[in-house]
């Protein structure tokens, strides 16, 4: 599928999607006889990842690292397994504190309901 498609279907508009190309986030984009990239579902599933990672809230950096890692293969298992370990650590202690949060601002309600003169 040509950029437009790729980026109908996955949410991402055409200039971000260059935009992951040139920072290494996509890599090894295939390209046709006039140069245009051409996607695939496996750039479908990875892009997928990319936006999983990116919506909780995974530094740009580290997504890159990551995408660079990828890249060079089995050798690095290790290492992305390490830096999901790390990004799901700060996951559950983000979910942790929004619990508390929701917690307190549930108990606010919970006040003004019963406080309420009108």
């Amino acid at each position: 599928m040509n950029i437009g498609e790729f980026a109908a279907r996955t949410g991402v508009s055409a200039d971000t999607l260059r935009y992951y190309e040139k920072v290494g986030v996509l890599r090894r984009i295939t390209r046709d006889a006039s140069g245009h990239r051409v996607f695939d579902d496996r750039d479908l599933d990875w892009i997928g990842f990319v936006l999983r990672l990116k919506a909780t809230a995974m530094p740009l950096a580290d997504i890159r690292r990551y995408a660079q890692l990828r890249a060079e293969g089995a050798a690095t298992f290790a290492e992305r397994r390490r830096m999901l370990e790390r990004h799901a650590r700060h996951l559950q202690d983000k979910l942790a504190r929004d619990r508390d949060h929701l917690a307190g601002i549930r108990a606010k309600i919970a006040y003004y309901a019963q406080h309420d003169p009108t």
